[in-house]
């Protein structure tokens, strides 16, 4: 069960340390648990754990594909490891490795994509990943999640641990603002109803989850009643729901810090032409483009994934 916070201004802790933490606690009380990094460790807090946990951390140096490799081993032990880099380098980069020898191989990895989208800011265009989701969904078997706050991304570190399979999930590194009420529990595979409305869908994923709310009470504020769901898990997917809710709306929206090609935009899309869910609909992410270098809040902009943005494409589908 899960409770949005009265004040969605306040900001969450951040996401790294969110991580860190939870995959020490975890290893307290279970030995099967470790972390490798890929040269990030002053990054991400994960060199943290040389000092918690110095026989349960495995610095792997600037070797993205390696490291999956070394996860892949230690998995078919019996491991339970935990990776991180880059979204881009953890996914387009060692795709290959994630594919045989995770996937292909029945071997478990649960993977920490960081700084996807937007939010790697300085780091540039390089670094920035916006098809992470895309590449990912297509590995049989692969859970693919976007984490919407810091309790929502500590809910998935710890879920993952309890099945087998390639697992990957996506967040940035900072804080972001709070979302979820601390406690709050999920589904993997099942969307969350965040508001109810009449006229208008929105289908929102990760960090701009709280983005979509906004633009759900500047909608509403022009009389324009809106739904908006945390759809966190983009595989499995909750066609079921999707369906569901697009009933009676007059238009359909999904919004993402992801390519509209191959992500949560294409999900909705996909399920909705094969089920024959006749509806307006429009995809709201980046649309066809390599990233940049900027801060976040200028990326946010630049890229049309803030608040106002879908605002605007809201009044101008309906």
């Amino acid at each position: 069960m899960f409770s949005l916070v009265n004040d969605r201004k306040a900001p969450g802790k951040e996401l790294r340390k969110v991580v860190v933490e939870t995959v020490a606690d975890m290893m307290n009380t279970d030995d099967k648990v470790v972390m490798l990094e890929a040269d990030l460790g002053g990054a991400s807090g994960t060199t943290a754990l040389l000092k918690t946990h110095p026989d349960k951390f495995i610095q792997c140096g600037i070797s993205e594909a390696n490291m999956v490799g070394v996860a892949c081993g230690m998995s078919s032990l019996g491991y339970k490891p935990y990776i991180h880099t880059f979204a881009p380098f953890a996914t387009r980069r060692a795709m290959d490795q994630v594919y045989l020898s995770g996937a292909y191989a029945f071997n478990t990895i649960n993977i920490y994509g960081s700084d996807p989208g937007f939010t790697v800011a300085a780091n540039g265009g390089t670094h920035t990943s916006f098809e992470d989701m895309a590449l990912m969904r297509t590995i049989p078997g692969a859970l693919v999640l976007d984490a919407a706050d810091d309790v929502q991304l500590e809910w998935i570190v710890r879920e993952v641990a309890k099945s087998e399979g390639v697992h990957y999930f996506r967040a940035g590194r900072k804080g972001c603002r709070r979302l979820y009420e601390q406690g709050s529990t999920f589904e993997l595979g099942k969307g969350n109803i965040l508001k109810e409305g009449k006229d208008v869908l929105i289908i929102a994923s990760g960090q701009v989850v709280n983005d979509a709310l906004d633009a759900a009470e500047m909608l509403e504020a022009d009389g324009i009643s809106v739904e908006v769901i945390d759809m966190f898990t983009i595989k499995p997917f909750d066609k079921e729901l999707a369906i569901k809710e697009a009933a009676g709306k007059k238009a359909v929206f999904t919004f993402e810090n992801h390519s509209i090609i191959g992500g949560l935009g294409s999900c909705v899309a996909e399920t909705y032409a094969e089920e024959g869910v006749c509806v307006k609909f429009k995809r709201v992410g980046v649309e066809d483009r390599f990233g940049q270098v900027g801060s976040a809040d200028f990326l946010q902009k630049e890229f049309g994934l803030t608040a106002e943005a879908l605002y605007n494409k809201v009044k101008e589908t309906i």
